[in-house]
């Protein structure tokens, strides 16, 4: 997702909300894989904070890990709290002002790249700025209560280097998040973006650090947890629900991609709702 603060100038902003100007004391926040442009009216001067998505969900998981079972529920809590990709931020000069310094040193400290010397510093900087603009974010009331909790293992995030997101990775994203059992092979995918299957394959790990199978396949594990969480579907058949027909194969997956069995992991819910 990017955080991108107005510092001089102003502009036209067209995104998931129409059209919005953009002026000094403006921050500007879009989720992951929102589309945006903007009109510069004469000039702008922004700061912009990318942060990946993985290490959002993280720190949503642990904000509200009394709630939250893993990883995967927390990606399915924070879509839910978080459901509009794009937002202007109305924070005033002032306030925007105040966070200039920690951007400054922010920039500073990425200028070379990674430093894991500094890098309690920089969480430091990002959190105090966080914690500033977060109160102006538009939530949606998310109901949960204690006897929602669930046990799991977290999985880990998955480390990436940032990249422009371009159209056709996201349209396959889409087509995978839309129909997870159905049989999709990488031509197939190429064919429904016109890219050759090596021009999709690039843009995709550019895009999101992992091929579409790769993807497809952590897909289909997160429709598989929810499944064993919230039905009672037999594990076979809910691995034939979301595309793995191979029980064996089925549970090596999801073991690689959650940390525990299936059986295991439904064994963990089970044991957690009745303590």
């Amino acid at each position: 997702m990017k955080l991108i603060f107005v510092r001089h100038g102003s502009a036209v902003l067209l995104s998931e909300f129409g059209e919005r100007l953009v002026a000094v004391g403006d921050v500007v926040v879009l989720g992951a894989n929102t589309l945006c442009g903007s009109e510069p009216e004469g000039s702008i001067t922004v700061t912009t904070i990318y942060l990946d998505r993985d290490y959002v969900i993280d720190q949503v998981f642990w904000q509200h890990a009394a709630l939250l079972a893993d990883r995967l529920d927390a990606q399915d809590f924070a879509d839910e709290l978080y459901s509009e990709p794009a937002q202007v931020l109305r924070l005033g000069e002032d306030r925007v002002g105040l966070l200039m310094p920690w951007l400054d040193e922010l920039v500073a400290l990425s200028l070379d790249g990674p430093s894991p010397e500094r890098f309690y510093r920089m969480q430091a900087l990002l959190f105090a700025v966080l914690d500033v603009i977060t109160p102006y974010v538009t939530t949606t009331p998310v109901r949960r209560s204690l006897t929602q909790r669930r046990a799991a293992y977290p999985g880990s995030p998955l480390p990436r280097q940032l990249a422009p997101l371009r159209a056709e990775a996201r349209a396959v994203v889409e087509l995978l998040r839309g129909a997870p059992a159905q049989r999709w092979t990488l031509g197939a995918l190429a064919d429904a973006v016109h890219l050759s299957p090596s021009q999709l394959g690039r843009v995709f790990v550019d895009a999101y650090g992992k091929s579409p199978m790769a993807y497809l396949m952590t897909v289909r594990a997160e429709h598989l947890a929810r499944l064993l969480r919230e039905t009672d579907l037999p594990i076979e058949a809910a691995m034939r629900e979301v595309g793995w027909n191979s029980r064996g194969h089925a549970a090596r997956l999801f073991r690689q991609a959650v940390g525990v069995t299936p059986a295991r992991y439904r064994e963990l819910v089970r044991e957690r709702a009745v303590a």
